[in-house]
């Protein structure tokens, strides 16, 4: 049954947590989004143990011509200071933290659902994939919209509630209220137990 499932990293990357990342640079941040890689870690490492899949989601700003990077109008809006080198692929700001390093399979992603114009479906269901533990940023965004997504493809998700955070706790946990129709909810240390 642990080989059926895979704990789902939205976008726990350098560029948005690690203080020389890209959010870090512009200070912004937030405390819940910082304890999630050691909060999440011996999860993943007992996924890993019993022979689970370890998937992340990286957002990606595809670069064109000169390196300049594809930004949306509304991002470039709500974070002008993303720029060239930021979120590149194969960058150190692209990558999955090194506290739950190194990801089985990683996926690049260009908006908020990771399934949405992505390879996350065709790798999971290759690998064997039926359900979904989801953890990461933000929770009314990336993780709202990508559960929303595993839902509608019939895998069993569930949320992991204080595996994932916004930049305000009141909005996190709105996202959590709205996403019980869609996914069972539960937290890391349930989770953990239940492996064990």
């Amino acid at each position: 049954m642990h080989d059926t499932t895979a704990l789902l990293l939205c976008d726990l990357q350098n560029d948005f947590i690690h203080p020389e990342g890209a959010y870090g640079r512009a200070g912004q941040s937030a405390p819940a989004i910082a304890a999630l890689p050691a909060r999440l870690k011996p999860l993943a490492d007992a996924l890993r143990a019993k022979g689970g899949w370890i998937v992340s989601t990286h957002f990606t700003l595809v670069p064109g011509k000169g390196g300049e990077p594809f930004i949306a109008d509304h991002l470039r809006q709500m974070r002008p200071f993303l720029g060239k080198g930021d979120f590149a692929p194969g960058s150190w700001g692209h990558a999955l933290v090194d506290d739950l390093a190194p990801s089985d399979l990683a996926v690049e992603k260009l908006g908020y659902d990771a399934f949405w114009n992505s390879r996350l479906e065709w790798v999971l269901r290759r690998a064997g994939v039926t359900r979904l533990q989801v953890a990461g940023i933000v929770t009314n965004g990336g993780v709202a919209s990508t559960v929303r997504g595993a839902h509608v493809r019939e895998f069993d998700v569930t949320l992991l509630e204080d595996g994932c955070a916004a930049f305000a706790p009141a909005i996190h946990d709105a996202a959590v209220e709205g996403l019980r129709p869609v996914a069972a909810v539960t937290t890391v240390a349930d989770a953990l137990a239940a492996l064990s």
